[in-house]
């Protein structure tokens, strides 16, 4: 089992660029025989809450059609981060892209001041079973809510991977909660956060995965990379690649 985040840029609302820059990413990871790749939240689109209403996806979307052809091609499972259309207002949502071509979502259940008004709240956790480990996907803020976590664990989750835009001041506490989850529950948790500024905000980069009591990977503060973690030894080991 490979499992990975990408630290990755986009640019406001062009989604067709986006999708170019997932796309190499992509093709990089399955060279590093990734299994489940993530990328930060709304990464399809930038964190753009303004356009969630305007470029907010559908689960057949044919703008999904270059991700649904490179997890097959690949034999990769993909986690993408979009606004998405829903009942009520778009959520922020995380696209999967299983290897089959197979689509699923999660819509982020916690949201962060302010999101509420171009966003709804999503109801329902969600998890997936990859070889014999068992994912929980989170959206930023959900992963500051102890209870998500916690959610998650008990329904069984092994790891706990969440796409994010953390900002320098906010790094330092949140990491503290995300070491915590992997050290009390023993999961692997992985974030990808940004690796420039999205939506007016800075980032911190940093993506990071840890296990149990130790930070297993961590990428700078600047710079695309692929952060990743094998467990194909038995023990989950961890490494950096820059893009």
């Amino acid at each position: 089992m490979r499992i990975a985040v990408a630290q990755s840029s986009s640019i406001r609302g062009n989604v067709s660029l986006n999708m170019e820059n997932h796309l190499r990413f992509i093709q990089q990871a399955s060279r590093l025989d990734v299994d489940y790749l993530v990328f930060p939240e709304l990464s399809l689109s930038g964190y753009e809450p303004d356009l969630a209403k305007e470029l907010a996806f559908t689960d057949d979307d044919p703008r999904l059609k270059p991700l649904v052809e490179a997890a097959k091609k690949y034999q990769i499972s993909v986690g993408v981060g979009a606004p998405l259309q829903s009942e009520g207002q778009p959520k922020i949502g995380l696209i999967l892209v299983h290897h089959t071509g197979a689509v699923d979502r999660y819509e982020k259940i916690h949201l962060h001041e302010g999101e509420e008004v171009f966003f709804g709240s999503g109801q329902k956790h969600h998890m997936f079973s990859l070889g014999q480990d068992t994912v929980a996907n989170a959206i930023c803020a959900d992963t500051i809510h102890p209870e998500h976590a916690e959610i998650c664990y008990e329904a069984g989750a092994t790891i706990y991977i969440a796409g994010v835009l953390i900002t320098p001041e906010g790094y330092g506490k949140d990491s503290k909660k995300w070491a915590t989850y992997a050290s009390e529950y023993g999961m692997v948790v992985a974030i990808a956060n940004y690796s420039q500024p999205s939506g007016g905000l800075a980032s911190s980069g940093k993506s990071a995965i840890w296990y149990k009591d130790n930070l297993l990977a961590q990428a700078g503060e600047s710079g695309d990379a692929l952060v990743l973690v094998d467990n194909r030894s038995g023990v989950w080991l961890g490494e950096v690649h820059e893009i």
